[in-house]
């Protein structure tokens, strides 16, 4: 990218819990490098599993109970993402024991992240210590690892989940996106006006990149 390359605004609503969300932002990053333009990503919240209790559920029961998926087919999908991840650089370890989990709380510290000027390298190690590492990313201890981890004071960040004062703020962003239809993440936004769900593949995004850095320069 040179100093002079378009830069476009994205805006990806997105569950840490989704592995489509990390690999529709790896193919993104794939169509910024293959375009030379920029982005100003803002990430927002989405909860695929709204009711998802404390200790979450086994990864492959949850799929087979919300989408009747077989063994088989649940076995299938995650060895397709296994592979579509190894070609993105993105480590999914799937295992018989996956959990997913309650993301309500890694939410809320990646709106306190966005007051810091952290939430997008917050946001990729919170995809990577749930999906490469298997970190439960529903407990303070974690989170707070990975907090540190990118530069927010432990201390503060403690503050955030503690006292729950962002929860409202959270709730509102998330209404925000579903009342404006988004049932489904990833949903990016580019520049304020293209809406694409789903890990649409690098060619996509960048003619979307192309579409907007046109229309914005004309």
């Amino acid at each position: 990218m040179t100093d002079t390359a378009p830069v476009i605004q994205i805006d990806i609503v997105s569950d840490v819990m989704c592995p489509w969300c990390i690999v529709g932002y790896r193919q993104l990053e794939q169509a910024l490098a293959n375009t030379g333009m920029g982005a100003r990503v803002r990430w927002h919240p989405f909860e695929l599993n709204t009711n998802m209790p404390v200790e979450g559920q086994n990864l492959a029961e949850h799929i087979t109970e919300k989408y009747g998926s077989s063994a088989e087919q649940s076995a299938q999908t995650r060895a397709h993402l296994t592979a579509l991840g190894q070609s993105l650089g993105i480590t999914f370890a799937f295992s018989p024991d996956s959990r997913i989990v309650n993301s309500f709380k890694a939410h809320q510290l990646l709106d306190f992240a966005l007051s810091q000027g952290v939430q997008h390298p917050l946001k990729l190690a919170l995809f990577d210590a749930y999906f490469a590492h298997q970190k439960d990313v529903s407990k303070d201890d974690v989170l707070l690892d990975v907090a540190t981890s990118v530069g927010l004071d432990r201390a503060a960040a403690s503050q955030i989940l503690d006292s729950g004062e962002l929860r409202e703020s959270v709730r509102e962003k998330q209404q925000f996106w579903t009342s404006h239809g988004i049932s489904g993440v990833p949903s990016m936004v580019f520049g304020g006006k293209y809406l694409v769900t789903g890990a649409q593949g690098a060619d996509t995004y960048a003619e979307l990149l192309q579409k907007v850095a046109a229309e914005e320069a004309a």
